[in-house]
């Protein structure tokens, strides 16, 4: 995959937010200049404001993750948040999951061009295949996926116990909060909480709802690796 330099209008706090893996946060800038609007991932406008629109506003997150956690993010899309998340904090064990194979493509490309340690697998966070044979995560991550209430629905299957739901959303989500919170609480989470993430280095932090679940996993016997596109986690 052809990649352009992405450093071109580089944010001050990136190097904050991505310490070491500056360098890679920059190609993945890149990959999504020269190939985002082409390959439907990203709209035109989106271009010249990937750094704090996308890159960081994900990024930021991390804030909410324990070191060495298994991430799961679903509907990763054009890579976010789990590609970020993945550059920003090594430690972390990050899957990818998205439905579209032209996405899902795209990402095991990003994953082997920038030698990530992150596993992609195609398919649905609510099917069944899914939910048996990827094992549960300690955090499970969305950003612009769905209305809380089918978030909820979607993600906490993956959660572990005690695990919680990470879900970016805009200004407006407590009205969704109100609207939801039975749906949250049928799903098995706990009351939403609300957090913003990059308070005093992002001019709009990253406005994150916090969803814990609260009922047990069902147990069963044991889950195979998952399907799909992998890459095995390299020593870094």
């Amino acid at each position: 995959m052809e990649e352009v330099d992405g450093s071109t209008g580089v944010p001050e706090a990136a190097a904050k937010v991505f310490g070491d893996g500056l360098d890679l946060a920059r190609r993945f800038a890149g990959l999504l200049e020269r190939h985002g609007v082409e390959r439907g991932l990203i709209g035109p406008r989106e271009v010249d404001r990937l750094w704090d629109r996308h890159l960081l506003n994900s990024a930021v997150i991390a804030e909410q993750i324990p070191h060495g956690a298994r991430v799961i993010d679903v509907g990763s899309g054009a890579g976010f948040p789990g590609v970020p998340l993945s550059i920003a904090r090594p430690d972390l064990d990050v899957v990818l999951i998205e439905p579209m194979a032209r996405r899902a493509d795209w990402l095991a490309e990003v994953v082997d061009a920038l030698d990530l340690s992150a596993q992609v697998v195609r398919g649905r966070a609510e099917e069944k295949a899914v939910r048996e044979d990827v094992p549960a995560a300690d955090v499970v991550t969305s950003r612009a996926v769905a209305p809380l209430a089918r978030l909820a629905g979607w993600c906490l299957p993956l959660t572990r116990q005690g695990g919680v739901m990470l879900a970016l959303k805009g200004s407006s989500v407590r009205d969704e909060i109100t609207r939801d919170l039975d749906a949250v609480k049928k799903a098995g989470g706990a009351t939403p909480s609300v957090h913003e993430c990059g308070a005093g280095l992002l001019d709009t932090p990253t406005t994150v709802v916090k969803v814990e679940r609260t009922r047990p996993v069902k147990s069963g016997g044991p889950r195979r690796r998952a399907g799909g596109t992998t890459k095995s986690k390299r020593a870094r």
